[in-house]
């Protein structure tokens, strides 16, 4: 089995990590401290760089909903953030919180970061959805 890049191993950490916050209802810190310490599913503990980007991406993801949510909601019409599927629409947010915090990963890449998350997690559907609502966002956000 091929080995994962650590950024990519991270943000899948961070969505996990997001999940557990959207579904558990815990504190972003409890939940990150949670994944970590208990169901960090590697054998090898993870490193200290992908815990601080993992729990980074999701602290900046859960503090930027209010901006990050009416962005989704002007590109995907018709579809109100909340009644989207939770693992799309945690996807969304945390890419949209990389490309507004992290102006040193070019938008491409974390759109594409992004898409593969949906491969993993979701379905072929969502991962059109996600691209195009990405690409809008990313459009508007290079507007400003």
């Amino acid at each position: 089995m091929k080995k994962k890049d650590p950024r990519r191993r991270a943000r899948e950490a961070a969505l996990q990590i997001l999940y557990q916050w959207e579904i558990g209802g815990a504190d972003v810190a409890r939940a990150a401290q949670t994944f970590f310490d208990l169901q960090w599913p590697d054998q090898a503990p993870p490193s200290e760089q992908l815990r601080t980007f993992a729990t980074r991406l999701a602290r900046e993801t859960v503090e930027r909903i209010a901006e990050i949510d009416p962005l989704i909601a002007g590109a995907a019409e018709r579809w109100r953030p909340e009644r989207m599927a939770v693992i799309d629409r945690l996807i969304l947010r945390m890419a949209i919180a990389e490309m507004l915090c992290d102006r040193e990963t070019p938008p491409a890449v974390v759109i594409n970061e992004a898409l593969e998350l949906a491969r993993t997690f979701s379905t072929e559907d969502a991962v059109k959805f996600i691209n195009g609502v990405l690409d809008t966002i990313r459009k508007k956000l290079d507007a400003r």
